[in-house]
């Protein structure tokens, strides 16, 4: 027995000295180093992102911003909310919170707070991405109302980047797609990262219960620095504008997509830019930057940049006369027709302003069949090879030439004239006529014209000349007359009216479609030009893809989207209307887009307008304008589905919405420029429909 005793009591001993010693080396020899592990396990500097800048149009209305988002969180430590506190309250907190973001009942709101209570949790997570004003609502609910010390309330603040117009200008001014392993930004976004994104801060947070992590103060935290702010070139109203005549356009010709750049003359500052591309639901939606990368060739519009190279190399002269027969001509294996017909024998600048495409073949082979090179090369200089644009996604142009073998034959010489084998996008076509314009001088096309930080100006982006003269003085009057003619007596005379001259040209090319070729082809229709024409303001380019209800010519499908944009901004542009109104021109009709029938008679007749086309009921309308004389049509909608309401008084949508049981929310004043709910979406009693208004 004694043995065993003493076995058991140095066997005890050998164990207590070996506890002791693994001790003592845990404590002297890999406490520090386990000591900095625990740290790191319970305390973290975590990184804080800068507020990202605003992009703002150029007359100060914010595109894209940061918006503040909240996740709701509650401390229910019993240290934090006393038992008096907690549990007379828990029951109303939860109805409350049930009742705001309507995922949870109350009684499961209740469960989980009772439950976190239990296990002493001082991070309970309730709501993410909670709005500004939400949180407002939030802080006044039973038991938070007490604060964060008494109340647990925990707001945790993050920032999320919104479009505040939303699809209007969606693709230039780009957008952050958060959804990816790094967040991929586009457009402005992307091009002005570096200026927009600021520095992020650190802060230094300690680990609590479910995982979660509380901030603490520390010595050594950075505070984030806020990014610049971009100032763009866009004129809001100009956008909004340009946005409406193009998609009206594409509705009525069910056309694939479509793009309006409007820049002004002198500086190149982009005023307007849109693309619309028919989605898989039937709506017009900003897709690709078609003005920057659609590459293709141009058709008629390219024309002038024949001319141009013809008056000034060839030797024409636009009282040459040239003969185009019956509207056909071949030239080796290829026919040359003219959309309308023969016209025999007329002069250069009669061929411009008919576009008749066998006239500028004779021109060009007149001119250049025994030096082609020098017909290609000027047009190669008339297109710069990088415009080295402030976004990203810009295509360069192609322009055959004899150099070409693969793509060189002995057909495109006359080909290349009236404007194929050449790839160019709608940005190269306007920049040129732009050139023409501003009398030959070429400018590079601008998005963004100041970086601001906290109200400064820190860098600005003069107007950059490409090239100060693309060609002779007498060349560029004689191009004025060309796109003068083309409104005046050619193939848009449409324009054509009293108030101010309208300078450009109609194009309509045919592309091939990507599967079956030429077989069944693709028209582009388009118009570029500028106004007005004796002291040019403004460029302006329209191209609108493969329109299917029957009319494609640019006059027809372009041109009148041209107008329309070219009337509004003439209107509210008042630097232009001091130098032209004169007394004996006719007033422009004031244009009011819908309202009610009686209302609107009212005020035209007040204005001594004619109204036509009245309607025996005082109906809601949509008003429709040409010269003096103003017609409605009828505010047709289905019952059941969301009617189309851009243009209707904040007074007009409500009435209409509420009417049919919808629930209403209006931001703004003025009339509707957005609504939340797309035109043609089924609806249901009880929705929620926001509205923005114009200001």
């Amino acid at each position: 027995m004694r043995s065993r005793i003493y076995v058991l009591y140095f066997l005890s001993l050998i164990f207590g000295v070996i506890v002791l010693v693994k001790a003592s080396y845990i404590q002297l020899v890999q406490g520090e180093e386990l000591r900095e592990k625990a740290e790191k396990q319970e305390m973290r500097y975590f990184q804080v992102e800068a507020v990202r800048g605003t992009i703002y149009s150029a007359d100060g209305i914010p595109l894209a911003t940061s918006v503040p988002l909240f996740d709701i969180a509650m401390d229910v430590r019993h240290k934090v909310v006393p038992d008096s506190i907690f549990l007379s309250g828990v029951d109303s907190l939860a109805y409350c919170l049930a009742n705001t973001f309507r995922d949870k009942t109350k009684q499961q709101y209740k469960q989980i707070l009772l439950k976190a209570r239990a296990k002493e949790r001082g991070y309970v997570l309730l709501q993410k991405n909670v709005k500004y004003d939400v949180k407002r609502q939030v802080e006044r609910f039973p038991i938070f109302r007490l604060g964060k010390n008494r109340g647990g309330l925990i707001a945790d603040k993050k920032y999320r980047r919104e479009l505040i117009y939303g699809d209007l200008g969606r693709r230039t001014i780009g957008f952050i797609m958060e959804d990816t392993k790094d967040s991929v930004a586009l457009g402005i976004e992307s091009a002005f990262d570096q200026d927009l994104r600021g520095s992020k801060g650190l802060v230094l947070k300690r680990r609590i219960a479910g995982s979660a992590w509380r901030p603490v103060k520390s010595d050594n935290e950075i505070e984030p620095k806020n990014g610049c702010d971009v100032i763009t070139t866009i004129d809001f109203r100009m956008q909004d504008v340009a946005d409406n005549a193009l998609r009206k356009e594409l509705i009525a010709d069910s056309a694939d997509y479509g793009c309006v750049i409007l820049m002004e003359v002198r500086t190149g500052h982009i005023k307007a830019i849109i693309n619309l591309a028919k989605n898989k639901q039937g709506q017009y939606v900003e897709g690709a930057n078609y003005a920057i990368n659609d590459r293709a060739e141009p058709g008629s519009t390219f024309k002038l940049a024949s001319f141009l190279i013809a008056l000034e190399f060839g030797g024409l002269s636009l009282h040459d006369k040239f003969n185009t027969g019956n509207g056909k001509k071949v030239y080796y294996r290829k026919t040359v027709t003219d959309a309308h017909g023969g016209y025999g024998v007329i002069t250069a600048q009669q061929i411009f302003e008919k576009s008749s495409n066998v006239g500028t073949s004779e021109i060009v082979r007149h001119c250049f069949l025994k030096n082609p090179e020098k017909f290609t090369n000027g047009l190669r200089n008339l297109f710069v090879h990088d415009y080295e644009l402030q976004i990203k996604g810009e295509q360069k142009p192609f322009i055959n030439s004899p150099k070409e073998k693969r793509t060189w034959s002995a057909e495109s010489l006359h080909q290349m004239g009236y404007g194929y084998e050449t790839l160019l996008t709608p940005m190269h076509m306007l920049i040129l006529y732009n050139a023409v314009a501003n009398n030959g001088k070429m400018m590079r096309p601008l998005l963004v014209s100041k970086i601001r930080r906290a109200g400064q100006t820190i860098k600005v982006f003069e107007p950059e000349v490409i090239n100060p003269a693309i060609c002779s003085m007498s060349t560029i009057d004689s191009a004025h007359k060309l796109l003068e003619g083309v409104v005046s007596n050619g193939t848009a005379k449409t324009l054509f009216n009293t108030v101010y001259q309208i300078a450009g040209k109609t194009g309509t090319a045919k592309v091939a479609d990507a599967d079956k070729g030429y077989d069944v082809p693709i028209y582009k229709a388009s118009f570029v030009g500028y106004f007005p024409a004796d002291n040019p303001k403004y460029s302006c380019i329209v191209v609108v893809t493969n329109p299917t209800k029957g009319k494609y010519y640019g006059g027809a499908v372009s041109a009148p989207v041209f107008k329309e944009i070219a009337d509004k901004v003439y209107a509210m542009d008042l630097e232009i209307n001091k130098r032209a109104v004169k007394d004996s021109l006719r007033p422009v009709v004031p244009f009011a887009p819908a309202g009610y029938q009686n209302e609107l008679t009212t005020i035209y007749e007040t204005l001594n307008f004619k109204v036509s086309d009245r309607f025996p009921a005082p109906l809601l309308v949509r008003s429709e304008k040409k010269d003096r004389v103003v017609s409605f049509q009828p505010f047709r909608f289905s019952n059941g589905y969301m009617p189309d309401l851009i243009g209707l008084t904040a007074r007009d949508a409500l009435y209409l919405l509420e009417k049919m049981g919808l629930k209403v929310r209006l931001s703004g004043k003025g009339n509707v420029i957005k609504q939340s709910v797309p035109a043609g979406t089924k609806i249901s009693k009880g929705n929620l429909v926001q509205i923005q208004l114009q200001t």
